[in-house]
């Protein structure tokens, strides 16, 4: 009884100032809810980055030579690798210099077939699960094609920039994929990709580019 009998002989001052506040109470949550626009600094680094990328996907035939070190949990491997594609068909050669094995990796029209195992060539769909059994390696080789080249593969996307304004981390897929030096050209290539997914990565150095 005391407190609601105050509140029915509170000033009118008193009340307006109750009533400004809680407008005010209002307006910040509404103001806190309300979307943020894009900073005008990351809107232009996308920008730049859908620039990059469509100068890419019109270079159709592209090469690479270099190495990977790659590891699945406590087993891992060293091996060259050269990487060619023309536009969807790719043809992947790796050898790991100390057991001295080799095998090729190759896409056409859809078809993919691994040379170098026991018992003669395997045909299929996946690259990467006939890869895995192969070898005990998994490489996201359908991701990679644009990865390697610094740019996102189809589907959902998180892109960080470095100050330069050239990709510094993607994850995609499950991956999250590091940037860790360029190659100074037009468009700029990466240098040194490191994509990993739980105990899985690929560690991959460029030293040619084509």
């Amino acid at each position: 009884m005391i407190s609601i009998k105050y509140s029915l002989l509170r000033p009118r001052w008193t009340r307006l100032a109750a009533l400004s506040g809680t407008a005010l109470l209002l307006l910040a949550l509404l103001a806190a809810c309300a979307p943020m626009s894009p900073r005008p600094a990351i809107v232009g680094l996308s920008l730049s980055q859908d620039a990059r990328e469509a100068a890419l996907a019109r270079q159709l035939v592209w090469a690479f030579s270099g190495r990977l070190a790659i590891s699945q949990g406590s087993d891992g491997g060293n091996a060259r690798i050269e990487w060619r594609q023309n536009g969807q068909d790719f043809d992947i050669r790796l050898s790991a210099p100390i057991t001295r094995q080799g095998w090729r990796l190759r896409s056409q029209a859809g078809v993919v077939t691994l040379e170098g195992l026991e018992g003669g060539a395997r045909r299929g769909t996946d690259p990467e699960a006939m890869l895995l059994e192969a070898t005990g390696w998994r490489i996201p080789v359908s991701a990679m094609a644009a990865w390697v080249r610094g740019a996102r593969a189809a589907g959902p996307s998180d892109m960080s920039f470095d100050a330069r304004g050239l990709p510094e981390i993607l994850q995609q897929a499950g991956w999250t994929v590091e940037y860790r030096g360029w190659i100074e050209q037009a468009p700029a290539l990466p240098a040194k990709v490191f994509v990993r997914q739980g105990e899985a990565s690929v560690r991959l150095l460029v030293e040619v580019w084509e």
